[in-house]
């Protein structure tokens, strides 16, 4: 059965979630990655060895990053996302992908469809790598998402080091590994999410749980297509993504005042909130609907498992970390 494209009220029947579609900033503009000081390759295939960090150098990258986001809170979501996208293309039966070699600051890896605007989080943690020089890039992206988390009031996420950088962009995996937003229909959009998360060894609840993340940020359409922002607190982590999904009436169409270009769903009753088709589809499903309604209605069991959830993202594919 596919999604019916009429104008009817769309309404969760319980709750649900969706997995992080490709929601960027406003205004990507391609950097000078020369400029940016970063390793675009010609160094060889292998990667920079690397020592152990301290505990006092990954302590002052924390409170670097924590600087960074506290002088603009809008930059929190943006390397949550950085962190995400970073691991989100690990696959566990080719063991290739993930976090673990840094090579989303390559060209090659940017110019992804899910990483339209990624290249902006890329810079503004430049100065950072160049103040901490210690710690790879593969670290800096995963940490700076652990350390926005937490200022924007999430769980503490449990990290650990030792990612080594690639130096070659023929280390990046192909695209298409990123879940997609809108798949044309409610069953081929749960199917993908599944694909996807299955890849990457997650299972249902741990799918619902790292969607939880829709709690921060935005959609522009000039990065994505897709416009507005899933809750009324885009720059605290909470479980009102969860609650808002589950408790308000949707149906399809742009936030008021804004032109979309993809297909999207608004709040009914002030259609300044949107949900992504593949957040409604999974109000369609049993399975992930059980779980949503769990975090709608306790936020300490969704930091809980969400912790668990992104952790375990943010170490797909890599080897030999260590507790600092």
């Amino acid at each position: 059965a596919g999604r019916k494209r009429s104008r009817a009220t769309a309404r969760a029947q319980g709750p649900t979630a969706a997995a992080g579609a490709g929601c960027a900033r406003r205004g990507s503009v391609l950097l000078s990655f020369a400029a940016a000081g970063l390793a675009l390759g010609g160094g060889g295939k292998k990667a920079l060895a690397a020592e152990k960090v301290t505990a006092d150098a990954v302590g002052k990258a924390r409170a670097d990053l924590a600087k960074l986001i506290k002088a603009d809170v809008d930059k929190g979501p943006t390397l949550v996302r950085l962190a995400w996208h970073s691991s989100g293309t690990y696959e566990k039966m080719s063991k290739t992908g993930g976090s673990g070699q840094g090579t989303i600051r390559f060209k090659e890896e940017l110019a992804h469809g899910g990483n339209a605007g990624l290249d902006k989080a890329v810079a503004w943690l430049e100065p950072l790598k160049e103040a901490n020089p210690s710690i790879s890039y593969a670290d800096l992206y995963t940490l700076g998402g652990v350390v926005a988390i937490r200022t924007l009031g999430g769980p503490e996420v449990p990290w650990r080091a030792g990612r080594v950088d690639s130096m070659s962009p023929s280390d990046v995996t192909p695209d298409g590994r990123l879940p997609g937003a809108d798949n044309g229909s409610y069953e081929k959009d749960t199917g993908h999410l599944r694909d996807v998360f299955y890849r990457m060894g997650f299972d249902d609840q741990e799918i619902v749980a790292l969607s939880g993340a829709h709690a921060l940020g935005r959609c522009h359409a000039d990065a994505s297509g897709f416009v507005g922002k899933w809750t009324p607190t885009p720059t605290t982590f909470n479980n009102l993504y969860f609650v808002v999904l589950k408790n308000l009436a949707w149906e399809e169409g742009c936030v008021k005042g804004e032109t979309c270009k993809n297909h999207q769903y608004r709040d009914v009753e002030q259609q300044q909130l949107m949900m992504l088709p593949t957040d409604i589809a999974l109000t369609k499903d049993k399975s992930f609907m059980k779980w949503v309604d769990k975090y709608a209605g306790d936020q300490q069991a969704f930091f809980v498992d969400f912790s668990k959830a992104f952790s375990k993202l943010l170490e797909n594919g890599t080897k030999d970390l260590y507790t600092v």
